[in-house]
């Protein structure tokens, strides 16, 4: 498949270093992350397009044929554009319409956050830091999948930093951390965000905003990065804080899931 999402093009190229395994079928692709099975979005299948009309439950049929023992379905379509996703809704999946933010420079932020530390993560406790941020910033859902899907994406990361693509950093208060985000390149130019999390008691005092700031010039600088990606809610209030450093929405991403 030749991928027109930008979005979908650098997380499958993350996947694809950190070991995932990516099955081409020619009209979609089947993404299988075995290390980590409860990760939506490592274990999916990537259409090349919309299905014609009453074509919805034969990919869902498909997906419970390539993942019986999932927990969940994920379905990303490419494109630019937003799809109309609405038998996948009437079939019980939630959609989820993201934009693509794109940055060749970045602004200061508004309101700095001087009073933390900036760093990428390094010990054994960052990390375990990193993973119960996860799960304190997703209240609701199933604690223990969702720890064991952060454990998963930590290992998957730490690969990735070791192979020297790039780290994932933290805001760091006393040592606690407040904020993280990582940041990877994904080939020559190009550096995609992952997950930027903040504690809820830790929001609107502008951690994400000074943290994005610095990771992003490092990516730009030290990582050679000419372009970096984010995806992000249109709803959210963190978008905001995206397009005050300087990120342009470029594209529109379409998703697809259901917990079972």
């Amino acid at each position: 498949m030749q991928l027109r999402s930008l979005a979908f093009r650098t997380d499958l190229r993350l996947l694809e270093l950190a070991g995932s395994e990516i099955d081409d079928r020619g009209t979609h692709l089947v993404v299988r992350t075995p290390a980590n099975p409860t990760y939506f979005w490592g274990n999916f299948l990537f259409l090349a397009r919309p299905p014609f009309p009453g074509g919805a439950r034969e990919v869902l049929a498909a997906f419970d044929a390539e993942f019986p023992k999932a927990h969940h379905r994920a379905v990303g379509i490419d494109g630019t554009e937003p799809h109309d996703v609405a038998e996948f809704v009437a079939a019980g999946m939630t959609a989820d319409i993201g934009v693509a933010m794109t940055a060749s420079s970045v602004l200061e932020p508004a309101r700095p956050a001087g009073s933390a530390t900036y760093r990428p993560l390094a010990t054994d406790e960052d990390w375990e830091q990193r993973i119960a941020l996860t799960v304190a910033t997703n209240p609701g859902d199933h604690p223990d999948r969702l720890a064991a899907f952060a454990r998963g994406k930590v290992e998957q990361e730490k690969s990735l930093t070791e192979q020297g693509y790039g780290a994932r950093w933290g805001a760091f208060e006393q040592d606690t951390l407040v904020s993280t985000a990582g940041l990877f390149r994904t080939d020559d130019t190009t550096a995609r965000f992952q997950s930027v999390e903040t504690h809820p008691d830790a929001r609107r005092r502008g951690y994400a905003g000074t943290l994005v700031h610095r990771l992003a010039t490092h990516g730009l600088s030290d990582l050679g990065a000419s372009t970096l990606v984010m995806v992000a809610d249109p709803e959210d209030d963190a978008i905001r804080i995206y397009r005050a450093l300087g990120f342009e929405v470029t594209e529109h991403v379409t998703e697809l899931s259901q917990t079972r």
